[in-house]
C-alpha cells in the first residue's frame, strides 16, 4: 500500500475529515461498450432489434445520453465506436447537431481510441488496422475539429493486446492506452507488484518514439461492485430519503470509498479511474446519472475521498502531473487466459474462411483506392472505395474477423464485403479502362472474378479474352527476382497462345485442374502464365488468351500427369534453386534443398487434429470454442492410420505439382515455380463429426533444425516476436495447457532458426492461425476448427459452421516454406510476405482482336511510378481525400535487426499520373499535422523524458527518409497530368 493510504485508511475508520489535497482522487468515467456486432448483427445492434438475443439499441443509447449531458455541464460521457456515431450523426437535425458539438468543445462528450471499430489485435493485419482507425479518426476531426482529436487508445475488451497495437498507437499521436484483459497470472503479479500501469515500448526498431503509458483497469471495465445503475442491474440505487426505510446513504458511501480505497493500493498516484458503464449501457442514461449524481454528492459530503466526473484523458493528465518512474514494458500481452485451463487461443484460427476473405478484400481495398486516387476520384459517379472501407472498418471488429461471433452475424461480415468489394471492382474496371483507352477509344468491359480460389471464373472460361494483370506493390518484383511471377486462371481446353502487349510470346503451361478441386466450375484447366519481367508498379500489363488447335506448336507448353505409387521410392521435383523430396512409401514431404543456399534439412509436413475438449475432463470443464482452444491431450490424431497421402505428381517448364489426397476431406498440392518457394495450397472439409468429436486441424512441418525452444511470430504482419517454449517474459508460467498455452497469433509469418547453423526455416500465411513449435524443429498452424460445444464466453452456440451445402465448411488457404541462411531469410520472408498480401489482381474483357490492333486503340501497359523505389520502401497506402488532395503512406519495410539502413526517396516526380505541389506530415491516423502532436512524455527506469525526432519535408524535392519498420503519413496537394 502506498504511503498516502495508509493516513486515508486510518482517518476513515475513525470517522475524520481529510482536506481535499491529500485526499484520493476518484475519476469516475461513464462509458459503454458497443459492439460492432457480435451476438446480433450491426443494423440489429444500432436498431435494438432482434432483442430475444440481447436487448440492445446503440440508437438510444446516444440520443438519452445527449439528453443528460445537455442539462448539466458537469457530466462526461466518453464514446469509441463511430461506426454506430456516424451513422446516429447523420440521423441528427442541426440543432442536435450543434448541441453536441457544444459538448464536444466543452469536453462532456469525449472520443476516445475513435476507430470505426474497437478492432481486434490477433486476427488482424497492420495495414487493416490503420485503415479503420483512420476512417474513424478523421471522421472526429472532419466533424468537430482538432480540438475532438482523441488523446487515449481504449482497448477494453480485445481478447489479447499486440506490441505492434501499441506502436501503432503512439505513432497515431495517443498519449495513453488502457485495456482490462489480460493473463490471470499476470494481473495477480501486477496488483502485488503495483505495476498495473506501466510504459510500453511496442516497437524495438523505433525505440522510444513508441513508448505508451499503458494501464489496466481494475474493475474489468464495468462498475465497481455494487454500483451498476443501468436498466439491467440488480445493484441497489442510492435511496437518500431519511425518512424511507431503506434510506442506504451510509452503507452505499462506505462501500464505494471501500472499492476505491481497495482499487487504490494497486496504483502508484493519488489517483484512480472507476469505470460505470459495460456492454451497450445507458439506453436509459437518466437512470445511470441521476444516481452518479447522488452518489458524488454524498462520498464527497463524507469527504474520504474526492470523486467527480472525469474522462481518461483527465485522468491519463493528472497520473502524468505526478512525474512518477514508470517500469518499461517490451514484449505483449498475449496468449490471454482467464483462468488456468483455459486458453483464448483458438479465436486465432476460427472462422478461417472469414479470415481469409477479410484479406482478400484488403488486397482489393488498397488496389481500389489506388486506382481512384490516380483518377482524382470519379466526379458524378456513385462508385467509390467508402463502401469496402466501411466494410472493412467493421470487420476488424474484435468479435468480427476474430471468428467469435454468431453465425449469422458472421454472415452479416461476409455480406458487407462483398458489397464492397463489387462496388470496388467497378471503380477498378472504370479506372484501369480509361488508363487503358488511348482517345476516343470506346471504354472496356472489364470483369474481377471473385472465386478464383475455387477455381471459378466465367469472363476466363470463355473462348478468347484479354487479361488485364493490375499490380498494387510499388515495386517490380520480377526486376528485383530477375524473374516472373507467375498468374493462373482457369480455362476451357488445353491449347493456347499467350501474348504480351508487344506481340511477344509469352511462356505458359496449361494444367489440368484436379478432381479434388473441380468445385462448381465448367473450366477443366487451369493456364500458368510467367511474363518475362513483372508488373509494373501500381500498373498494369495486358495479355492476350487466344485458343489454338495446333496443340505442338503453342505458347502454353504441355503438362505431363502421373501416379505415384505408395511403396515406391522416393521422388523429387526442382527448379534451379530448390529441390523438394518425397517419401515414397507416405507421399508426404520428406527433405528441401536450397541448391543457391547450399542448405539442406529435413522437412516432413503433414495434417493431423486435435481433439477438442468437450468439457468433461478431470481437470477442468472448459471446453474448446470460439474463443477458447483446449486439446484433450497433448498428441494429435493422423488423418488417416499413417498419414499416407495419394500422390499425383504434374511436371511442366512452369509449374510442377505434388498433389496429395488424405482423406476425402484433407487434400494439398504442393507447387513449385522457378523461384525458390513451394507453395503449399490446401483444402480441409468438411470435417467430419459423425463420431461425435470436435476436431481442430493443423499442418505440422517437422524438421530436423535444433532451435533450442525458441521460435517467432509477426505482430500483425510487422515486427516478429521472439517465444519461448513454456515461458513468458514478465513472470513465472504455470504450465497447466502445455498445447494452448504455446500458441500464438500468427498474422503473416513463423519461423525457427537453428542458431548453429544460421539455418532458417519460414512458414508465411494468406491469413491469420494460430501457430506454435510444440518440439524443437517443429512449426505448426491451425488451419481449421469444428466444434460441438460452446466454450462458456458469451456467443452461446458451438464454431460448427455449415458451409455452402449444410455438410460443413470446406476452406482452401495457402502456405509457403522458406528454407535459406538465416542472413538472407529476413529479405525473402519480406518480400513474399509483400507479395502474399498485396497480390496482382486480374480484369478480364472479351476480346478477339489481334494484339497489334487492341494497341491502336489501347494502351498495353502501365506504370503509376515514374522510377523504382529503393527497394527497403513500400507505398503502404495511396488514397483519394477530395479533389487534387491525397493521401499517402510510405514504409519501411523490415525491422531494425533485419536491415539497419535508412532510405530517402523524394516525392517530387515519383508518380506518373500527377506532380507533388506541396506536401504535409500527418500522424499515422492521417487525423492531424504532426506539429501539431505534442505526445506527453514519460519518465521510465531504462531512462529519462524522451524528446520524440521530427524529419521536416520540405520542397521541391520533398525528400523523406524512412527508418527501419517505420511508416510516415501525407497529405498531398497534386496537380493531375494529362
Amino acid at each position: 500500500m502506498v504511503p498516502y493510504l495508509f493516513l486515508v485508511a486510518s482517518l476513515l475508520s475513525c470517522g475524520a475529515h481529510v482536506a481535499v489535497a491529500q485526499q484520493l482522487q476518484v475519476h469516475i468515467v461513464p462509458h459503454t461498450h458497443d459492439d460492432v456486432g457480435w451476438l446480433k448483427t450491426v443494423d440489429e445492434y444500432y436498431y435494438g432489434a432482434n432483442n430475444s438475443i440481447q436487448h440492445a439499441g446503440v440508437q438510444y443509447i446516444l440520443d438519452t445520453v445527449i439528453d443528460e449531458l445537455s442539462l448539466d455541464p458537469n457530466k462526461t460521457f466518453i464514446y469509441v465506436e463511430i461506426a454506430y456515431f456516424w451513422r446516429w450523426w447523420n440521423e441528427q437535425d442541426d440543432d442536435i447537431k450543434a448541441l453536441v458539438k457544444t459538448l464536444v468543445n466543452n469536453k462532456q462528450l469525449e472520443f476516445v481510441n475513435a476507430g470505426w471499430c474497437m478492432n481486434d489485435e490477433a486476427s488482424t493485419d497492420y495495414n487493416s488496422i490503420i485503415d479503420q482507425m483512420s476512417l474513424g479518426l478523421r471522421f472526429v476531426s472532419d466533424t468537430f475539429g482538432p480540438q475532438a482529436r482523441p488523446r487515449v487508445a481504449w482497448h477494453i475488451d480485445p481478447f489479447g493486446h499486440s506490441a505492434e497495437q501499441a506502436a501503432i498507437f503512439a505513432k497515431m499521436g495517443f498519449d495513453g492506452f488502457f485495456f482490462a484483459r489480460l493473463d490471470y497470472d499476470d494481473w495477480n503479479k501486477r496488483l502485488k507488484e503495483n505495476t498495473a500501469e506501466m510504459v510500453w515500448r511496442g516497437s524495438p526498431s523505433l525505440g522510444a518514439e513508441s513508448d505508451l503509458f499503458t494501464g489496466v483497469l481494475y474493475y474489468f471495465y464495468g462498475y465497481p461492485p455494487g454500483f451498476c445503475y443501468d436498466v439491467g442491474c440488480d445493484d441497489p440505487p442510492i435511496q437518500d430519503d431519511p425518512d424511507l426505510f431503506d434510506y442506504n446513504v451510509p452503507d452505499r458511501v462506505n462501500a464505494f470509498v471501500a472499492a476505491a480505497m481497495d482499487q487504490a493500493q494497486h496504483y502508484t498516484t493519488n489517483n484512480i479511474m472507476m469505470t460505470f458503464g459495460m456492454d451497450f449501457n445507458y439506453q436509459n442514461a437518466h437512470e445511470n446519472f441521476k444516481n452518479i449524481d447522488k452518489l458524488i454528492k454524498y462520498v464527497n459530503q463524507d469527504g474520504h475521498v474526492h470523486a467527480f466526473y472525469s474522462t481518461p484523458s483527465r485522468y491519463i493528465d493528472a497520473v502524468h502531473a505526478a512525474n512518477k518512474t514508470w517500469t518499461l514494458k517490451t514484449d505483449d500481452f498475449f496468449p490471454y487466459a482467464d483462468y488456468p485451463n483455459s486458453y483464448w487461443t483458438g479465436y486465432f484460427t476460427s472462422r478461417p474462411a472469414l479470415k481469409g476473405y477479410t484479406r482478400v478484400c484488403n488486397n482489393i481495398l488498397q488496389a481500389c483506392k489506388q486506382l481512384e486516387a490516380i483518377h482524382d476520384g470519379f466526379p458524378g459517379q456513385t462508385q467509390s472505395s467508402l463502401d469496402l472501407q466501411m466494410a472493412m472498418g467493421i470487420d476488424q471488429h474484435h468479435d468480427a474477423v476474430s471468428g467469435t461471433s454468431k453465425q449469422h452475424v458472421a454472415y452479416d461480415y461476409a455480406e458487407r464485403l462483398h458489397i464492397g468489394q463489387v462496388e470496388c471492382e467497378v471503380l477498378m474496371g472504370h479506372a484501369l479502362s480509361d488508363l487503358a483507352a488511348k482517345d476516343g477509344s470506346p471504354p472496356l468491359d472489364l470483369q474481377f472474378c471473385e472465386y478464383l480460389n475455387i477455381s471459378f471464373c466465367p469472363s476466363s472460361e470463355t473462348d478468347t479474352f484479354n487479361v488485364i494483370i493490375y499490380n498494387p506493390l510499388a515495386v517490380d518484383y520480377g526486376k528485383l527476382f530477375e524473374i516472373g511471377r507467375v498468374f493462373s486462371f482457369p480455362v476451357i481446353g488445353n491449347s493456347f497462345d499467350v501474348y504480351d502487349g508487344q506481340g511477344n510470346p509469352v511462356e505458359a503451361q496449361v494444367v489440368p485442374i484436379a478432381q479434388t478441386q473441380q468445385v462448381v466450375t465448367d473450366a477443366n484447366y487451369l493456364i500458368y502464365i510467367q511474363p518475362k519481367g513483372d508488373i509494373p508498379p501500381i500498373g498494369f500489363k495486358t495479355y492476350f488468351i487466344r485458343p489454338t488447335s495446333n496443340v505442338r506448336h503453342t505458347s502454353a507448353r504441355p503438362t505431363k500427369v502421373y501416379q505415384h505409387r505408395n511403396g515406391d521410392k522416393d521422388f523429387s521435383i526442382a527448379n534451379a534453386v530448390l529441390s523438394l523430396t518425397f517419401d515414397g512409401v507416405t507421399g508426404r514431404l520428406k527433405s528441401m534443398t536450397n541448391i543457391a543456399s547450399d542448405v539442406t534439412a529435413s522437412v516432413d509436413q503433414q495434417f493431423m487434429w486435435w481433439n477438442a475438449s468437450d468439457g468433461n475432463n478431470v481437470n477442468s470443464s472448459q471446453a474448446s470454442g470460439a474463443y477458447i482452444f483446449r486439446p484433450n491431450g497433448t498428441a494429435p490424431f493422423p488423418i488417416n492410420p499413417g498419414n499416407i497421402a495419394q500422390v499425383t505428381v504434374v511436371s511442366g517448364d512452369v509449374v510442377q505439382e505434388v498433389r496429395q489426397v488424405f482423406s476425402p476431406w484433407v487434400t494439398q498440392t504442393i507447387r513449385l515455380f522457378s523461384y525458390n518457394v513451394p507453395v503449399f495450397e490446401y483444402t480441409i472439409g468438411p470435417i467430419p463429426k459423425g463420431d461425435g468429436l470436435g476436431k481442430e486441424v493443423i499442418s505440422r512441418f517437422s524438421t530436423n533444425l535444433t532451435t533450442g525452444g525458441v521460435w517467432y511470430t509477426d505482430a500483425n504482419g510487422r515486427e516478429m516476436q521472439k517465444r519461448v517454449r513454456n515461458y513468458r517474459p514478465t513472470w513465472s508460467l504455470d504450465v497447466t495447457e502445455p498445447v494452448a498455452g504455446n500458441y500464438y497469433p500468427v498474422d503473416s509469418r513463423i519461423y525457427i532458426k537453428d542458431e548453429a547453423k544460421q539455418v532458417q526455416f519460414t512458414v508465411l500465411t494468406d491469413r491469420t492461425q494460430g501457430g506454435t513449435s510444440l518440439n524443437d524443429g517443429e512449426v505448426e498452424l491451425m488451419v481449421h476448427r469444428r466444434l460441438l460445444h460452446d466454450d462458456g464466453r458469451g456467443v452461446g452456440e458451438p464454431l460448427n459452421e455449415p458451409g455452402t451445402t449444410g455438410e460443413g465448411l470446406v476452406i482452401r488457404g495457402t502456405h509457403i516454406a522458406i528454407l535459406a541462411n538465416a542472413g538472407i531469410s529476413p529479405f525473402l520472408h519480406r518480400f513474399l510476405g509483400d507479395m502474399l498480401m498485396l497480390d496482382a489482381l486480374y480484369g478480364f474483357t472479351p476480346s478477339s482482336q489481334s494484339y497489334s490492333d487492341y494497341v491502336k486503340s489501347y494502351r498495353p501497359a502501365y506504370s503509376g511510378l515514374v522510377a523504382d523505389l529503393p527497394v527497403v520502401v513500400r507505398i503502404l497506402t495511396l488514397e483519394y481525400i477530395r479533389d487534387s488532395t491525397l493521401l499517402l503512406r510510405l514504409q519501411h519495410l523490415f525491422q531494425i535487426d533485419e536491415f539497419n539502413t535508412s532510405a530517402t526517396i523524394s516525392l517530387d516526380n515519383m508518380f506518373t499520373g500527377f506532380s507533388v505541389v506541396s506536401v504535409t506530415e500527418l500522424v499515422l491516423g492521417s487525423n492531424e499535422n504532426i506539429d501539431n502532436v505534442q505526445r506527453l512524455q514519460w519518465n521510465v527506469e531504462e531512462g529519462s523524458k524522451v524528446s520524440y525526432k521530427k524529419q521536416n519535408v520540405f520542397g521541391p524535392s520533398f525528400a523523406v527518409t524512412l527508418n527501419p519498420i517505420e511508416i510516415r503519413t501525407f497529405e498531398l496537394e497534386v496537380k493531375m497530368k494529362q
